[in-house]
């Protein structure tokens, strides 16, 4: 699977790593440099940080499953033990 960015986010993409190399390394880099270097991390880095973000997902869901049962629980059988509570006030 391949990291794609929609066409607004790529063409952002180019334009901060252009700035970044004009203002932080004063150096100056074309958009075709830019997008060789965006597509090198996409391609390199991306898979890490797509999967980091899906672990943390799943740990996230994971909890909000575990905790459905804490919130939504309900006792079975009652009948009987209630109505024994009773009888033992009375």
């Amino acid at each position: 699977m391949s990291i794609e960015l929609p066409k607004d986010k790529h063409r952002e993409a180019i334009a901060s790593i252009v700035r970044y190399f004009q203002e932080q390394r004063e150096e100056e880099i074309g958009n075709i440099a830019a997008t060789g270097l965006l597509s090198f991390f996409l391609e390199e880095i991306g898979p890490s940080i797509y999967n980091k973000a899906v672990a943390d997902i799943q740990q996230r869901m994971q909890m909000h499953v575990s905790d459905l049962d804490i919130e939504f629980h309900e006792e079975e059988f009652q009948h009987w033990p209630q109505s024994d509570r009773k009888l033992r006030k009375d």
